[in-house]
């Protein structure tokens, strides 16, 4: 199986660190987007929205990292997605919170805008009260996930003793903050979470390119 995938999206990360766990093998197949080659005529035919990741499994394709995800665990049987269908409705429910909840606000409203040029607003002060909204949002989200989402009875979601599939999607979201020095002091639960998705085997690999992304945009802010 291939994945396009640019190293270091929030998007793709997900799917990389759930396959390395999983023992799925998947090649690799970089798409540049800084070069903009998803937009290019080869990889538009692959995936005409033009983002990562996409899936190849022989002549099946499948985008978006949810998708692909359950795709997967399926597949291989894996127990972070649950055949339980009241248990896997949960694990779905989280991964649509992350997806059109939490990535909204801090992803795509806070974050984002402040280190890709091409989402500022071209209104200074617009940009700063688009930000400034988006950041309250993303704590309403953050204590949503906290004090509901997570429990003292397990590291991961729903308490759990072990990660499913939306931990995976959503740790790579709820991180995404680290880019700006997002203070997630007022959120244990979430901190306790991101340490413990952080000390899964498949962390260091899947997030390497993030996390030199990152360290380059706090150092250049410094």
């Amino acid at each position: 199986m291939k994945l396009y995938r640019f190293n270091g999206s929030t998007t793709c990360r997900p799917v990389e660190m759930f396959a390395a766990e999983a023992g799925i093998a998947l090649d690799l197949v970089d798409v540049n987007l800084m070069a903009g080659e998803h937009m290019g005529a080869s990889y538009t035919a692959t995936n005409p929205v033009q983002q990562v990741p996409t899936l190849e499994d022989g002549d099946f394709r499948l985008a978006e990292n949810s998708a692909i995800l359950k795709y997967l665990a399926d597949v291989h049987g894996a127990a972070a997605y649950p055949k339980d269908l009241k248990e896997r409705a949960v694990v779905n429910s989280q991964m649509d919170f992350f997806n059109t909840s939490l990535s909204r606000e801090l992803c795509y409203g806070h974050v984002y805008p402040q280190i890709l040029p091409s989402l500022r607003h071209e209104n200074p002060e617009v940009h700063q009260a688009l930000i400034t909204r988006c950041r309250a949002n993303a704590e309403k989200f953050l204590r949503v996930l906290n004090d509901h989402m997570l429990s003292d009875a397990g590291p991961f979601l729903s308490g759990r003793s072990e990660p499913t599939i939306a931990d995976y999607m959503g740790v790579c979201y709820a991180t995404l903050g680290e880019m700006t020095r997002f203070d997630y002091g007022a959120y244990p639960r979430v901190r306790r979470w991101i340490a413990a998705m952080k000390a899964r085997p498949g962390w260091a690999a899947a997030n390497a390119g993030w996390e030199g992304w990152r360290d380059h945009v706090l150092a250049s802010a410094a």
